[in-house]
């Protein structure tokens, strides 16, 4: 069974990540319920701070493209933005880049998460156990559960996740992109960040 750590841990882990980047990968993973795959082909024009929102790339696994961040993940995407110019110097266009300045790639944001995760004691490479593992598809069993405990309606909860869906009617359809984004906004645990 995948590791369900509480709001709490995740403010800690987020609170604790020194590196700015890192910091907005987690509280991007852990905010929006994106996928690995989603976040390292995201661009820095994908995001729209005024609708505090993520335009995401295709992708078979994804029936929305549009992610949903809060208050607290646009500072941290606002600084790591700063600080990314100083380290972007082959003037890459990726919103997350490597050392090289290269777009970050799947193994890199995994280190980037479990590197924070085992220094406050959420993952323990060395454990056989599932559970005592925290990866970046944590993040999306995290946003998932914390939204529902917080009593966001299921159908908005699908929504934001973009998972394809196998009913043959679709009652998606009728969930308004505005009362999606409050729903969002009202039921994203804060983090203190």
């Amino acid at each position: 069974m995948h590791r369900l750590i509480t709001i709490e841990e995740m403010a800690r882990l987020i609170n604790s990540t020194l590196d700015i980047r890192d910091k907005a990968i987690i509280t991007l993973l852990a905010k929006t319920g994106i996928r690995r795959k989603e976040l390292i082909t995201l661009d820095v024009d994908d995001i729209d701070w005024v609708e505090q929102s993520i335009r995401l790339k295709p992708t078979p696994k994804r029936t929305n493209r549009t992610a949903f961040f809060d208050d607290e993940t646009a500072f941290i995407l606002h600084r790591w933005i700063r600080v990314r110019e100083s380290r972007n110097a082959q003037g890459t266009i990726s919103l997350f880049i490597n050392e090289q300045g290269g777009r970050l790639n799947r193994n890199g944001v995994y280190t980037a998460v479990t590197k924070a995760a085992e220094k406050v004691g959420l993952h323990n490479p060395n454990s056989d156990r599932m559970e005592d593992h925290f990866s970046p598809h944590n993040c999306r069993h995290w946003f998932t559960t914390n939204l529902r405990r917080n009593g966001m309606p299921r159908e908005f909860i699908q929504e934001l996740r973009g998972d394809v869906r196998k009913e043959a009617i679709d009652i998606y359809d009728h969930v308004d992109l505005k009362e999606l984004r409050e729903s969002y906004l009202a039921h994203i645990p804060q983090l203190g960040i």
